[in-house]
């Protein structure tokens, strides 16, 4: 057995240490063959040799265990040598990522309204009737509801259809002056290259005592945000409806594709619309208890926005994740 022990000194691999193993205690082993020689044997002759055999096997079990404890320490120390990084081989050119169109779309609009002094306000996606609907001059009956497609649970809750019930919940908190806007995103029963189940919203109101605020300071707001966002444009305000708001109207600029010549994304019209706005309706500030004030609100998508200031045609691509169109954004 001495030689065995001799050979494991030697071993400089666990593979080595194996095959000595094998040789000694395999079913084929030195050791397994002698101690199967027990069964023709009898008395002391069995017992001495019984002993013999346990007391190598036990030796040699300790040279094994101490041996294969230090290569196993060898084994490791390769392993991780071998999986080291090596940061010589990171290309330093590589660039950084980047916001999502629509992301850095809302950083935009959010930036230029908070320069003016705009609090930024937010509520729950999960709403109710009231706030969504009702505080907003949408009764039950209103057809104006039907518009909004809008997501139900089973106990009268929605998906708020718009950003707007944040405005009430601001109101039902605070008292005038207010001047805020509320981003987030909002949900509605549509698919298409122009709308998705779930887009972004950024709705803004002013709120002053008194007859201090009218639709002239909205449109002083708005045309100058617009030239913000898309540069040397034209404005056109049409009369519209908006129940939450009287008088109302929505906003066209110039198609930024066309320069407002005519073209397939205007509809040969050379005007897109961007968003709607209005004088708060008085019957909106008796649901949240005001009185003897005024005050106007206004509404955009987010990724409209996005979709004429980068020239994207399809809505839906902005959430496909196509890295082709996202890495345009570093």
């Amino acid at each position: 057995m001495q030689k065995f022990i001799k050979q494991i000194e030697k071993c400089k691999n666990l593979n080595e240490l194996e095959a000595i193993r094998v040789s000694v205690l395999g079913k084929k082993g030195v050791l397994t063959e002698s101690f199967s020689k027990l069964k023709n044997l009898e008395g002391d002759v069995k017992k001495e040799l019984a002993r013999t055999l346990n007391l190598e096997k036990e030796a040699f079990n300790k040279a094994y265990l101490s041996k294969f404890k230090i290569l196993e320490n060898l084994a490791l120390e390769e392993k991780m040598k071998q999986d080291v990084l090596d940061f010589n081989y990171f290309d330093e050119s590589v660039t950084t990522g980047a916001l999502h169109p629509v992301m850095s779309t809302m950083d935009k609009i959010v930036e230029y309204f908070t320069s003016l002094n705009f609090s930024i306000e937010k509520g729950p996606l999960i709403e109710d009737e009231f706030h969504n609907f009702e505080a907003l001059n949408l009764p039950k009956s209103h057809p104006a509801r039907d518009m909004q497609d809008t997501f139900y649970f089973d106990d009268k809750r929605l998906l708020r259809t718009q950003t707007s019930p944040v405005q009430i919940r601001t109101m039902l908190t605070q008292k005038p002056p207010i001047r805020m806007i509320a981003p987030g995103a909002v949900f509605r029963r549509d698919f298409d290259i122009t709308h998705t189940p779930m887009f972004h919203q950024i709705e803004g109101l002013v709120v002053e005592e008194g007859q201090k605020v009218s639709f002239a300071h909205l449109k002083n707001v708005l045309e100058e945000f617009l030239h913000y966002m898309f540069g040397d444009i034209k404005i056109r305000f049409r009369p519209s409806f908006f129940p939450f708001t009287e008088p109302s109207a929505e906003v066209d600029i110039s198609c930024v594709f066309c320069k407002g010549s005519g073209c397939r994304v205007c509809k040969q019209t050379g005007w897109l619309e961007v968003l709607g706005c209005g004088v708060v309706d008085p019957n909106v500030f008796n649901f949240v208890g005001y009185k003897g004030v005024s005050g106007y609100a206004f509404g955009l998508g987010v990724e409209r926005f996005a979709m004429l200031l980068h020239h994207i045609p399809d809505l839906r691509s902005l959430f496909e994740g196509d890295l082709r169109l996202l890495e345009q954004f570093r």
